[in-house]
């Protein structure tokens, strides 16, 4: 989202000491290094760390970024710190060093951030004790008040991250291939007498497709109930057992965490560790014994999470398991026009024609942070240079987003069904003990296309065919790159396929 107002919420503008057009050029730098950041480390590494990570301040050479929690703060710190200093270096020379802190809508930590600014400044006034209700937006006070008290609760005790007030079900746009999506978060939500039902509920989608806002709309439904609710990420679900191991704990966090009415934990995908795995099994089957609701996201199906455990694939997947599929152009064009829209009760001015959205509607195809930053290229055109928004700017604006547009992730899976539909044998057939040459030949062909289409090892690759062994999958691989060099009719036939998976 583009912040420039967000850099006045520690002081007045007279009170700041800075002029907009320091703040402008400041939001610009920023926006260039976190697009170096995004091209260096890849999106899935930015998406997860740097997506929050957000600009206060420059002041007497130093940087003062925020970050929604602490584990977010502390991993930055501990990983990439130098990275983003380098970086920044590198847009403005200047900037010295980097300081991370916390950001929070409560007055004691909103207070303390305005103290490491103002420390940094000794010639501003300090802030009187009457500032802080004229320095944060009313409405974001209003909205984020009742939820207050619960949520610094749940997060004291369980590190538990909170929930972001704009993801609500009425923020959602549902279209064709969220619609099911949609329907089962809202069941959930609105459960008589918070009975638990399709239990857990299991989402699944790439990248910025939407599920993370169905996770926070559920829990702010549930929370709005009175109702106990803790939204965890892989991340913080890991860090809150090993500290409570440390600390020796871990007895008190395991009831606390089975003590809720709603679980909902994000990017499943990342769990890792025998004992880690073991709790959270433990932690699920307590739960739906208990008939507490259970949501769970991730980027792939339950069958997919190969590095889970057994168990806890199995019990992932006896709830109800509902994919969020790709945005569609018509959903594409109406998530750019309300966030068009909503932007325009902030800056009047920001008028985008229906054509300008048609444009980028058909050209950012892969997610909804990537209509997103589109939509932040356009306002940041618009109010920088104070030129109207037409197809070739919109064209310039967005040409990173087009660029580097991230292929379809290709699923063994689809590699099977399609190889099997395209030479007439069944998928059972691809992964059966049968040899003859009928089946032999599109089972070598759907082992080479998951080597060269996905990121999955020769041994994973054996175990999705049947458990057969590496050394199988790595003999079909070279004879068909030796097949595909002496027979052009299959290196065409081969080419489709890969073209078929990957559009």
């Amino acid at each position: 989202m583009y912040r420039s107002e967000d850099h006045r919420t520690f002081a007045a503008p007279s009170e700041s000491g800075f002029e907009s057009s320091s703040e402008q050029n400041a939001a610009e730098i920023w926006a260039r290094v976190k697009r170096r950041l995004r091209a260096e480390l890849g999106e899935d590494i930015f998406a997860s760390w740097f997506g929050r990570l957000e600009l206060d301040a420059v002041v007497d050479g130093c940087a003062y970024l925020t970050v929604p929690t602490r584990f977010l703060k502390s991993w930055i710190e501990s990983h990439y710190t130098d990275r983003v200093l380098n970086l920044y270096r590198a847009e403005a020379k200047d900037v010295e060093r980097v300081v991370i802190g916390v950001r929070s809508t409560t007055g004691r930590e909103g207070t303390a951030q305005r103290r490491m600014i103002e420390a940094a400044r000794p010639t501003s006034p300090s802030p009187t004790a009457n500032a802080t209700p004229t320095s944060t937006p009313a409405m974001e006070i209003k909205s984020l008040a009742p939820t207050l008290p619960e949520e610094r609760s749940d997060a004291a005790d369980l590190g538990g991250a909170p929930l972001d007030p704009r993801l609500t079900f009425e923020s959602f746009i549902v279209g064709r291939s969220n619609a099911l999506a949609h329907a089962a978060a809202d069941r959930v939500a609105h459960a008589q007498n918070g009975q638990a039902i399709y239990n857990p509920l299991y989402l699944h989608a790439g990248v910025g497709l939407g599920k993370t806002h169905l996770l926070h709309a559920i829990g702010h439904e549930v929370r709005a109930q009175g109702r106990r609710v803790i939204y965890l990420t892989a991340d913080r679900f890991m860090y809150g057992f090993v500290a409570s191991l440390k600390a020796q704990t871990s007895l008190a966090f395991k009831e606390r965490l089975r003590g809720i009415d709603l679980l909902i934990l994000d990017d499943v995908q990342f769990i890792q560790g025998k004992q880690i795995q073991q709790e959270f099994g433990h932690t699920l089957n307590s739960l739906i014994d208990a008939g507490r609701q259970i949501v769970v996201a991730s980027d792939r199906p339950p069958t997919d999470l190969e590095s889970l455990d057994e168990r806890v694939r199995s019990r992932l997947a006896g709830g109800l398991v509902v994919e969020v599929g790709a945005l569609d152009e018509a959903l594409r064009a109406s998530i750019l026009t309300t966030r068009i829209e909503a932007l325009k009760a902030i800056h009047p001015t920001f008028e985008v024609s229906a054509s300008v959205v048609s444009y980028v509607a058909r050209a950012i195809t892969a997610n909804g942070r990537d209509l997103e930053g589109a939509v932040n290229r356009l306002l940041a055109h618009a109010t920088l240079t104070g030129s109207a928004i037409t197809l070739e700017t919109a064209e310039v604006a967005i040409r990173d987003l087009v660029r580097n547009r991230e292929p379809k992730r290709v699923k063994i899976e689809d590699i099977q069904k399609l190889v099997a539909s395209r030479y007439n044998v069944s998928r059972s057939d691809i992964l059966s003990e049968r040899r003859t040459a009928a089946v032999v030949r599109p089972r070598q062909i759907a082992m080479y296309l998951s080597k060269v289409l996905t990121l999955r090892s020769l041994p994973e690759i054996g175990r999705r065919f049947g458990g057969r062994d590496h050394t199988t999958v790595l003999h079909a691989v070279r004879k068909i790159e030796k097949a595909l060099g002496e027979d052009n009719a299959l290196s065409d036939e081969v080419e489709l396929l890969k073209r078929m998976l990957q559009e």
